[in-house]
This record gives structure tokens, C-alpha cells and sequence, in this order.
């Protein structure tokens, strides 16, 4: 049997009895980091993000240093710039597993599987 086929009959078989694959956990928040990280910075490669104000006003939460950003005199083509790209939450997030990061509204700290 070629390994195609093996493949084809494994995951046909996962997918018909679910419960067979084993109890479900929770995805790795170090890899829930580094995609939304991916998301959102090709997000930004397509066009200017959303602004934090906007955001604000929209009813999104800001983490304090996006609060830092949205408060300071820059203008909107700062305040549409992906913040987190320069945030030790992110790289602490993407690295460490159960990161010691708790800022509310910070995307990261979301992600930890506390």
C-alpha cells in the first residue's frame, strides 16, 4: 500500500470518529502568538491598519502601551502602525510558554494557557 493511501485511509478514519484522536487541548499559546503575530503583520503588508483611536471608538481594548501611543501627538500614520512588532509582550508571548505578561488588552496575554 503506498504511503498516499495509508494517508487517505488515516485521516478519513480521524475525521469519521472524531473521538478516537484522543482528548482535546488547547492549542500551544506560543503558537497562538506567532500567528496572530503572522496575521496581523500581513494584515499591514495589504494596507494601513485600523487606528488605535478608531479602534478605541469602535469598542476595542488597547493595551497600555497602544493607550501610550493613541494619547501621544503622532497622528494617525503612527497610530496605524502595528504596535506590537516592537513589544516585549510579543516576543515574550511568541517564546515562553505561560509568558509573565498581564496587561489588559494585550492580545498575548489572551492567548496564555493559564
Amino acid at each position: 500500500m503506498s504511503d498516499s493511501t495509508w494517508d487517505d485511509r488515516f485521516f478519513l478514519a480521524l475525521a469519521a470518529e472524531p473521538e478516537t484522536a484522543g482528548p482535546e487541548r488547547p492549542a500551544p499559546s506560543r503558537l497562538k502568538s506567532r500567528i496572530y503575530s503572522a496575521m496581523v503583520q500581513r494584515q499591514a503588508q495589504a494596507g494601513p491598519l485600523l487606528s488605535l483611536s478608531r479602534t478605541k471608538a469602535g469598542g476595542g481594548r488597547l493595551c497600555v502601551f497602544e493607550e501610550l501611543v493613541r494619547i501621544a501627538p503622532v497622528g494617525e500614520p503612527v497610530e496605524s502602525r502595528n504596535v506590537c512588532r516592537v513589544c516585549h509582550a510579543r516576543v515574550l508571548g511568541e517564546r515562553i510558554e505561560r509568558a509573565p505578561i498581564y496587561w489588559p488588552g494585550c492580545p498575548y496575554v489572551r492567548f496564555q494557557n493559564r
